[in-house]
């Protein structure tokens, strides 16, 4: 690990301000993602920006004509058992719950989470590849049984955040802060795919924090979470999905899933959601809405077990309401 500056601003005007001033500065809030890559040398940097004195990003609240508000450095941990995300955003809580260890979700806080880099090991490994600016992305011709099976291209990482999968079915909206002006971009415009930037994983620019997540009033529908994992301890997902249903009489009235460990982002897959209004609950139809997703997959040589996995998970979902 290289030398750097430790800051530690009071406001979100400042740390913004520190950012803009230097490429080279970095967000600190909870550590468990940023320490990493800079032990391990993979980015340099030369100022890290401390976000946790600015206690006005620490909240959780409910507004009952925007929604649930969760400010971007609220623990996971406080999440995990805070009983009004439960009662308007039970899906999040879900999510949250199966994200590493109890020790980490009390260190890692929910921005941090939705904004965290990759876990594909050439971008955390030794390798120049396309998302540390060289012209290769290794996977393609390597080992590749983790990577995504849609929407790749020239990468092919899938994005880690477990959390991100469950906002995006919640249809939440995110805060966006540069020191002078804010912004809220819906959960599905704020990840981008690698075609659009292939070093980034979301919109934000140079000097723009994400202060806070909206979560609209979801009302009395059920939620679910999977999560597949290739140990039994805690890791990151092989794939998972997130499913959030207004369900009357083995009827959904309407619903919406969305899967992580699938692409570069947090994925709505094309059409599902519309097959899902007024959809009766049997098995004919369950078997018919998981063998119609995934069509447009393109499959790395390791990892085509993901397209029938998911399948099967739309299934176990659908069967568990």
């Amino acid at each position: 690990m290289n030398d750097f500056e430790y800051l530690q601003p009071q406001s979100v005007e400042k740390a913004s301000n520190y950012l803009s001033k230097n490429s080279k500065s970095i967000l600190y809030a909870g550590g468990t993602d940023i320490l990493g890559l800079m032990k391990d040398d993979i980015f340099n940097y030369t100022q890290l920006v401390n976000l946790k004195n600015i206690e006005s990003l620490n909240y959780i609240k409910y507004d009952e004509n925007v929604g649930l508000k969760i400010g971007a450095l609220t623990k996971l941990s406080e999440i995990e058992k805070n009983e009004t995300v439960k009662k308007y955003a039970e899906l999040l809580q879900l999510s949250v719950k199966e994200i590493a260890t109890p020790q980490l979700r009390n260190a890692a806080t929910i921005g941090g989470n939705i904004c965290q880099r990759p876990r594909c090991f050439y971008f955390r490994g030794e390798y120049n590849c396309i998302r540390k600016g060289g012209d290769t992305c290794f996977a393609v011709m390597g080992n590749n049984k983790y990577h995504c099976i849609i929407g790749g291209g020239p990468c092919y990482i899938v994005h880690p955040s477990d959390s991100a999968v469950a906002l995006l079915a919640l249809n939440a909206k995110f805060k966006i802060n540069d020191g002078k002006n804010e912004k809220v971009v819906s959960a599905k415009d704020f990840f981008i795919l690698p075609v659009v930037d292939d070093q980034k994983e979301n919109i934000l620019k140079s000097g723009e924090i994400l202060t806070e997540i909206i979560i609209p009033n979801s009302g009395n529908k059920i939620s679910k979470f999977i999560k597949i994992k290739e140990r039994g301890a805690w890791d990151f997902a092989l794939l998972s999905i997130a499913g959030i249903f207004d369900i009357k009489d083995k009827i959904i009235k309407s619903g919406k899933i969305t899967f992580g460990g699938v692409a570069p982002i947090p994925w709505e897959e094309e059409g599902i959601n519309k097959e899902l209004i007024n959809f009766k609950i049997d098995d004919e139809n369950i078997n018919k809405l998981s063998n119609s997703v995934f069509a447009k997959a393109e499959a790395l040589d390791m990892n085509s077990y993901k397209i029938i996995l998911a399948k099967n998970l739309i299934k176990k979902i659908l069967l568990d309401i």
